[in-house]
């Protein structure tokens, strides 16, 4: 049986996750194997370059590109403060004495352990795929438009998932933000941070004395102001950060920690608190509805076998409740289908010529029915004029500059997202 002529995206993508997988089974395999995988792709992608002719849609689309590179990364700052701040505002001695929601995703989960085969077990608890396969597989998602696999630009594609990114990222962080909710991992918080015990003195007046007492809710709720008497509030250590001193209140340093607020960011990482809704899972959901869209085939119901894969390990390791993967999934799916107005696999305003030949369909039409030759030839003839105007757009000399920066650019995202999601 022949494969298609794009089947090679697909391959290529399962044989990424099954080397990578070596790392558990054959060490020493998994680092011969996935230099030279690495290499072979980037070899192929470089040689496609001067063949590929559709940079004048991606150098339209590299100001969007940029615009939503520079919104996720703002929306991604945000989220590191407040993953911060709602692991510290209540202090250690919450997180130590905290029970973890009832999740009855877990329960079954530990169910299905006790009625299916071992193997079958196995493979649910194996490691197949994490946070950066997923951002590796769009990766070669985006510069599979080398290839004809996937509608040019690949800029294009590359700002709408980001922009979607930067969107599902903003709202989860106001979400988990709203409500603070006890991990379901209590031990995680004091392995981590060194944020004070006790909680923040905001907390001290509105949450601790009315977190346990009924009579103190009951009343909390007839007079409606905080009327409890808590005395003077313990107070927090004060860095010197300048300007940036306003969020020590949400960052709640110790002196341990250092002098730059930016390192205490750093060490956030995905938080101790349940997050809703799981951010792991949004960017595996993204990443499968784009691979749907713009690729489709058999390698899409892949992906989204390894969303599911991925979703049951998150609670059933216990790093979110089931809710926060349910919630992120349909989340993911809804923030995708809504933001086609940045790339679509339809024709929309970047194949001018498809525009123009649509515009004058009708009358080519005609034309050709009233055996007009001179007016086919006509209306042919605009088509080649703005197509031409379209390609006169930019120098050739910028054009060369334009495609060397853009390769490079791409492939050192590509180097930075794998090194610095390796670890999940």
């Amino acid at each position: 049986m022949r494969l298609p002529d794009n089947a090679g995206l697909g391959v290529a993508a399962m044989s990424y996750i099954a080397v990578d997988y070596l790392r558990h089974l054959s060490p020493t395999w998994h680092s011969r194997l996935q230099p030279a995988l690495w290499t072979l792709l980037a070899l192929a992608a470089v040689v496609r370059v001067p063949s590929y002719r559709h940079w004048s849609a991606e150098f339209r689309s590299a100001i969007p590109f940029i615009a939503s590179m520079l919104f996720m990364l703002a929306c991604l700052l945000y989220e590191a403060l407040s993953v911060r701040s709602v692991t510290a505002v209540l202090g250690l001695d919450w997180h130590r004495n905290t029970a973890p929601l009832p999740d009855t995703g877990q329960w079954f989960l530990l169910a299905l352990n006790e009625k299916l085969p071992a193997p079958i077990v196995e493979i649910l608890r194996a490691r197949i795929i994490g946070l950066h396969h997923f951002l590796m597989l769009f990766m070669m998602l985006a510069f599979s438009v080398l290839f004809g696999s996937v509608k040019a630009p690949g800029l294009g594609l590359g700002a709408r998932y980001m922009f979607t990114m930067a969107i599902g990222r903003l709202l989860r962080a106001i979400t988990f933000a709203s409500t603070i909710l006890p991990s379901a991992r209590p031990w995680c918080a004091s392995s981590r941070f060194r944020v004070p015990g006790y909680p923040h003195r905001w907390a001290q007046k509105y949450y601790a004395p009315y977190a346990s007492d009924h009579n103190a809710i009951s009343h909390l709720l007839r007079v409606d102001q905080a009327y409890a008497d808590i005395g003077e509030s313990i107070g927090d250590y004060q860095p010197e950060w300048g300007s940036m001193s306003f969020l020590s209140d949400f960052l709640r340093p110790t002196a341990s920690e250092g002098p730059s607020w930016f390192g205490l960011l750093k060490k956030a990482g995905g938080g101790c608190n349940d997050l809703l809704y799981s951010g792991h899972m949004l960017v595996a959901v993204l990443t499968a509805m784009a691979w749907t869209e713009a690729y489709g085939g058999f390698s899409s119901a892949l992906v989204w076998l390894l969303v599911l894969h991925s979703a049951q390990r998150e609670v059933r390791e216990r790093h979110h409740y089931s809710v926060d993967c349910i919630v992120a999934i349909y989340v993911g799916i809804l923030l995708w289908k809504m933001t086609g107005f940045i790339w679509s696999r339809e024709v929309r305003s970047g194949n001018r010529s498809l525009i123009k030949f649509e515009k004058i369909k009708s009358r080519l039409i005609q034309a050709s029915k009233d055996s007009d030759i001179d007016k086919v030839r006509e209306l042919l003839k605009e088509i080649d004029i703005s197509s031409e105007e379209s390609r006169s757009q930019t120098t050739l000399k910028y054009a060369r500059l334009f495609r060397c920066a853009t390769i490079v650019f791409a492939l050192t995202i590509v180097v930075l997202a794998f090194t610095l999601t390796t670890d999940g």
